[in-house]
């Protein structure tokens, strides 16, 4: 029998004002789009943190995939402030175009317990679907 399709319970708006009373208003990333089971966030050019060379940092890739995998899984299970990365995964795979940076989250699995969320990350060009890189990201949640 096939699983029942993944519904947010909570919507964009929803999410930005968890994060701002939990971490602020001033997050470099914001959700530009919600689905069952997926979610778009973007870093805008004018907020990446670029590295010596000329590319963005690996902490501004880190921080989009960890951001959009807490975003994701939240959106699903609601506000459970609790929820922590346990294991972060990332492969670099080519150097990103100087500009903003896209996540495209979707869950691998949700569970009672455990999340694991898979997170492609691309330039912010809508002509840009190279993968920069990819990460796998597992949240432990709680009881």
């Amino acid at each position: 029998m096939p699983r029942p399709p993944l519904l947010p319970v909570m919507t964009i708006d929803e999410l930005h004002t968890f994060f701002e009373q939990g971490f602020g208003e001033e997050r470099p990333y914001r959700i530009e789009a919600l689905e069952p089971g997926s979610l778009r966030m973007v870093i805008p050019a004018n907020k990446v943190t670029l590295r010596p060379g000329g590319t963005v940092s690996g902490p501004t890739l880190m921080t989009l995939a960890d951001a959009s995998s807490y975003a994701l899984i939240l959106a699903h299970i609601g506000p459970v402030a609790l929820a922590v990365t346990s294991s972060l995964h990332i492969s670099f795979l080519h150097k990103p175009p100087l500009g903003g940076v896209v996540a495209h989250a979707s869950f691998l699995k949700l569970g009672r317990t455990l999340a694991v969320v898979d997170v492609r990350l691309t330039g912010h060009d809508a002509h840009d679907d190279v993968t920069v890189a990819q990460a796998t990201v597992t949240y432990a949640i709680p009881r």
